[in-house]
């Protein structure tokens, strides 16, 4: 009983160890993947002409680092959207700070940045409001990137990431400049530059088919025309045809039983010419040889049998044994004749 009091007190510790370990690191997870932080809170509202994007639990971002999270978004004044959001005690919020939608990604995530503007330092009172005059909305990607569909077409999606990426960043002033995105939009209009003679060599190729096929109307029209005559009469035949795979299946099914009814004899015959071919092999030299001598034993029979329709033999020599009760009598009859002595 001792014994097994300390194995289950053993168990306990372990389990609690693991479930304490568990949790532990469950909480992490939670703290890690939430962005959760358990500091001092100050909440403000910020008014936009546009927020489309803006969830809750968006970052609130000052100089790339995260320092709060949007709470709440609501509509005012009819045509307006009210942003509350909540950052740490630590991060000052002025009557001078202005709040900027960026995008985080070009999925479409967004965070709120804030940037110190020029005016009044004195500290935002808590739960206040900045209005719209110091709020700027997030970039319109979608009329932006309309006016660039036509070069869009001619990219690869490779060449398009980067270019949508470099227009993110410079139009939302995160990095980047409008020359490095010029450069990027000459380096791709130089690639099609230089593609110029490969594009020409399609367009030729393709004025070349084109007039291959203008030359053959009439034989194309007749191949649409007959294929269109072939899938009519596959419509109006199709009862027929389908009537016809129920009797292929039918067939194959009746098949499929007179197989599994010879199969057992069947299998027998394979094993009985296994063996029939493993005699064959084991007695390969002795076939060779009777294969060799009958021709020459045919002959003499041949010769034997052209007096008539029988055979004419002559007793040379006969041994045999015969067997009485109880004794067994020898027979050993041979004649010295000479035509036996010449084989």
């Amino acid at each position: 009983m001792k014994l097994l009091d300390a194995k289950t007190t053993v168990d306990l510790i372990k389990l609690v160890v693991f479930v304490l370990v568990t949790s532990l690191a469950t909480g992490v997870l939670i703290v890690t993947v939430g962005n959760l932080s358990f500091s001092a809170k100050t909440t403000y509202s910020a008014v936009f002409v546009d927020a489309t994007g803006v969830v809750a639990g968006d970052d609130v971002r000052v100089a790339g680092v995260r320092v709060g999270s949007v709470e709440d978004i609501d509509v005012v004044d009819g045509d307006r959207a009210k942003v509350t959001f909540t950052v740490e005690d630590t991060t000052r919020v002025s009557q001078a700070t202005t709040i900027a939608i960026r995008y985080r990604n070009l999925v479409g995530q967004r965070y709120l940045q804030l940037s110190e503007g020029i005016g009044n330092a004195a500290v935002q009172d808590a739960d206040a409001t900045i209005p719209v005059s110091r709020t700027e909305p997030a970039l319109d990607l979608t009329v932006l990137f309309n006016g660039f569909q036509p070069l869009f077409e001619a990219l690869t999606p490779d060449d398009l990431n980067q270019l949508s990426f470099e227009v993110v960043q410079v139009f939302q002033g995160q990095g980047g400049t409008l020359e490095s995105l010029l450069t990027s939009t000459a380096s791709v209009t130089q690639e099609l530059a230089n593609r110029d003679q490969v594009i020409g060599e399609l367009l030729d190729n393709l004025d070349y088919v084109l007039d291959h096929i203008a030359d053959r109307d009439q034989q194309l029209t007749a191949l649409i025309k007959s294929f269109r005559r072939l899938v009519r009469g596959l419509k109006n035949d199709r009862n027929a045809i389908l009537d016809s795979l129920d009797g292929i299946s039918t067939l194959s099914t009746r098949t499929a039983e007179l197989a599994e009814g010879i199969r057992p004899p069947f299998v027998e015959d394979i094993k009985q010419l296994r063996r029939l071919t493993k005699n064959i092999d084991d007695n390969k030299a002795e076939l060779d040889r009777a294969l060799q001598v009958l021709p020459i034993k045919l002959e003499k029979v041949g010769r034997t049998a052209i007096y008539g329709s029988w055979f004419n033999f002559y007793l040379c020599d006969f041994k045999g044994r015969v067997r009485l009760p109880g004794v067994t009598v020898p027979v050993d009859y041979s004649v010295g004749a000479e035509r036996c002595d010449l084989g």
